[in-house]
């Protein structure tokens, strides 16, 4: 229900914006689309099916770094889960928000060993933070390391895709969380009962939040064309 209440509310602030507000037509595509990224955001960050719970204060509320960490070990499997030392430091500094030092340790990593596909994820997202969300060269260049290990190219076309759509570029990162979906083959129910693949949980968790998108851009792509349509 939580869907239908969101997608109403970007409908009625459409709709006020144009009845009450009177924008122009050329302002009714601007403010559609910036609807529409906020609506990405909802449908990328919100969780409707967690209880509801008191707010927690600003001390107890996860740094970024934590919530990519969590998120990270969320999308790849046990036998995608790297053993580096060095890995762990990283994420404490992340988790403080100290990005510049977590990226230089996992720069440490991926040298020694450049097949480890979480600590290049790692990496890419630390260096994104660092950047102020901005998907660098480098970082791009580290997500494509992770999308060359099978245990993590899940894993990398995720963040990658959302990052991009953080960016601002909802098109790209569409494409990008397609392309994932259709280059990593989906897993056998023994495969996920056992999570011997890093999809067995991740590749769920992503065609939810592409289908999650597909339905709130579809909403406010429809509110749009119907004020279009609509006689003046």
């Amino acid at each position: 229900m939580s869907w239908l209440l969101v997608i109403a509310l970007a409908g009625a602030a459409l709709a006020l914006a144009v009845l009450v507000l009177r924008i122009g037509r050329g302002a009714v595509a601007a403010f559609a689309a910036a609807l529409a990224l906020g609506l990405a955001g909802y449908a990328l960050q919100a969780r409707p099916d967690v209880p509801a719970a008191p707010a927690a204060g600003t001390a107890m509320r996860q740094a970024p770094g934590q919530q990519w960490r969590e998120l990270r070990q969320e999308m790849i499997g046990w036998e995608g889960r790297s053993d580096a030392r060095t890995l762990i430091t990283a994420d404490a500094f992340a988790a403080r928000g100290d990005y510049a030092t977590a990226a230089s340790l996992l720069r440490i990593a991926v040298g020694e060993d450049p097949r480890d596909g979480e600590a290049w994820l790692a990496l890419a997202n630390s260096l994104v933070e660092h950047a102020d969300g901005l998907l660098t060269a480098p970082a791009r260049l580290a997500y494509a390391r992770a999308a060359a290990q099978p245990g993590t190219a899940l894993a990398a076309g995720y963040f990658l895709g959302l990052n991009q759509l953080r960016g601002g570029d909802i098109i790209g990162g569409r494409e990008t969380w397609i392309a994932t979906l259709a280059k990593v083959p989906p897993v056998t129910a023994e495969q996920a009962t056992g999570r011997e693949v890093e999809d067995a949980d991740g590749r769920t968790l992503l065609a939810e939040r592409l289908a999650r998108l597909d339905q709130l851009l579809g909403a406010a792509l429809q509110a749009a064309q119907a004020d279009t349509d609509r006689p003046r």
